[in-house]
């Protein structure tokens, strides 16, 4: 019943945004990096925020670091969803956020050399999540895969309270009501993919904590290959990376190749989904054995991805 009760509130929540983003004129217009047609309400993702507050709130005040890190770095993708921020003051907040988020996973008691590569990973996961955030559904379909193996792995050695997993699966349900469809009622802004990452990263950073194993790194698997296979070939284009695009994967598939763009993001989860298994099921065995299959996947994985992304240039573009 709680759930069900929390499923309506944050609906409720929702649908009370949607009257602020039209009274504020809070929309997202298409050009011509765009994936969509049509004036759409921007910021819907920030129903995300709202379940892990209601989580924080149900729970006692679990996990405050988190909860202050996650209300920074919302705010921050909110005011940018609307205002437009300079770069160095979204990296600042991001910095903050991802440092307070290491501090309540207890990261800082781990080695110090761990710290600064954690922190260029997280904050380049945020931003990977926020530049894949390109066509209806993908955000919320690939969170509920990930938030799926997460809420399975924490249901044999738990690593997380249970109700943070799924007070912001039932956030991405209420998103995905309006967001996957032929034409989104909303999008999830800047604050929706930056948040569900965070909150992703934390769940992550509790597990591999936990287990003291980095390989459910690989929870998000997909993500990061199309973000930098992306990105190395538009560093060899000489192209600014930070610019607006449209040369994922996804965007090549939804795009020029004209696949439905929720089967495509259910294309996404469900490859996720199936990987994660696969990490799920070797996580207990030898060191090497772990080592040999995450070189296997990511091998794999990347010359399927480059094979699909060749010829999809050489049948557009060549």
């Amino acid at each position: 019943m709680d759930y069900i009760i929390i499923l309506g509130l944050l609906f409720i929540t929702e649908l009370a945004y949607f009257k602020i983003a039209d009274k504020y004129n809070i929309i997202d217009k298409p050009n011509e990096r765009s994936s969509h047609t049509s004036i759409t309400l921007r910021g819907g993702g920030i129903i995300f925020y709202f379940g892990a507050l209601a989580f924080f709130i149900s729970s006692g005040f679990s996990y405050p670091y988190f909860l202050i890190g996650l209300t920074a770095i919302t705010f921050i993708s909110f005011l940018d969803d609307v205002l437009t921020l300079s770069n160095r003051i979204r990296l600042l907040v991001h910095l903050s956020s991802v440092l307070l988020m290491f501090y309540q996973v207890q990261l800082f008691e781990t080695s110090i050399w761990i710290i600064p590569i954690a922190v260029i990973v997280a904050i380049g996961t945020i931003n990977a999540y926020n530049f894949m955030d390109g066509i209806n559904g993908i955000t919320v379909a690939y969170s509920l895969s990930v938030l799926a193996l997460l809420a399975y792995v924490n249901t044999q050695e738990q690593f997380a309270e249970p109700q943070l997993i799924y007070y912001t699966a039932l956030a991405c349900l209420v998103f995905g009501f309006f967001n996957f469809r032929q034409k989104a009622k909303c999008f999830a802004g800047d604050v929706g993919s930056v948040a569900i990452a965070f909150i992703i990263l934390f769940l992550l950073a509790l597990l591999i904590v936990k287990k003291g194993n980095l390989i459910y790194i690989l929870f998000l698997t997909v993500y990061g290959l199309d973000t930098v296979w992306t990105i190395l070939r538009r560093l060899s284009k000489k192209e600014n990376i930070f610019k607006a695009h449209r040369t994922h994967l996804y965007q090549y598939l939804a795009n020029e190749n004209k696949t439905n763009k929720l089967t495509v993001s259910v294309i996404y989860a469900l490859v996720q989904l199936a990987l994660g298994a696969i990490v799920i099921y070797i996580s207990d065995k030898p060191l090497n054995t772990q080592f040999i299959i995450s070189g296997i996947i990511i091998a794999f994985g990347s010359l399927v991805y480059l094979y699909i992304k060749h010829n999809l240039i050489k049948k557009y573009y060549l």
